[in-house]
């Protein structure tokens, strides 16, 4: 029996580092069924994101910002609101007008169309006041979430106010995903671990809204794997121990 649980547990450690050099396990054939599925999942490997640019998209509203709206003349209708869950603002005399998705321009002519019902001289001035650049960090970090970012803000600093890298998190293939000038997501892949070595890497200015994701690393998904099938996929249940110099005992 311990000759049984020895061997066992060297196939585990060569399995181990056999994934670790790739990327992927070897996994048996799938039926006609499950090879179409997998071929149909695969296929999402193909999305067709848009080249990476450094466009600046045009500032938009959303909920929660807070925006100052000026009319000039008629100063006493002048007011700091805020964009509420549902998209719009609060306004003096015309009610609740749509913010959300628009940009300072759109706002602008919207409010003054409006205003232009009850004032002689409707021209609304419309400022967003400053915010925290709110962008989104997942992945292997220890604390996945929206993050806000207090002035310019990169990728390396978000995932740090995230709670840093998880010891199973690729550092050298960090993916930034943002928004594109024609609606298009747009993907990059980045190499933190040399900035973190050197300090000489782009370290991605964010934008707001921007997508910080940290993946797996290839060790961490080999170690997975071999978890899920040695000891839940298993029929039998086995017991290891680990010791330096192999002066171990098995349970």
């Amino acid at each position: 029996m311990r000759k049984t649980l020895a061997f066992m547990a060297a196939l585990i450690a060569s399995t181990s580092l056999g994934l670790g050099a790739c990327a992927r396990p070897h996994l048996p054939r799938l039926g006609g069924g499950e090879a179409k599925a997998k071929a149909e999942a695969n296929s999402f490997q193909d999305i067709p994101y848009a080249s990476w640019s450094d466009y600046e998209p045009a500032y938009r509203f959303y909920p929660g910002d807070e925006i100052e709206v000026t009319l000039p003349s008629a100063p006493e209708l002048s007011k700091l609101v805020t964009v509420q869950p549902d998209g719009r603002i609060s306004t003096p005399m015309v009610g609740a007008v749509m913010a959300a998705d628009r940009t300072v321009d759109e706002l602008r002519t919207s409010l003054s169309e409006a205003y232009s019902t009850v004032l002689l001289r409707p021209y609304v001035d419309v400022t967003p006041k400053a915010a925290p650049l709110k962008v989104f960090v997942g992945g292997e970090v220890g604390n996945p979430g929206v993050i806000d970012l207090q002035g310019d803000g990169d990728a390396l600093r978000a995932i740090i106010q995230a709670g840093d890298f998880k010891v199973t998190g690729d550092r050298g293939k960090v993916i930034i995903l943002r928004r594109g000038p024609d609606g298009r997501g747009m993907m990059r892949q980045v190499d933190l671990l040399k900035g973190l070595k050197t300090g000489k890497t782009d370290l991605v200015p964010l934008r707001r809204f921007d997508i910080v994701y940290v993946p797996r690393s290839g060790v961490a998904n080999a170690g997975i794997f071999v978890q899920q099938y040695f000891r839940d996929l298993s029929p039998i249940s086995f017991g290891f121990s680990y010791a330096v110099g192999g002066q171990g005992t098995t349970q």
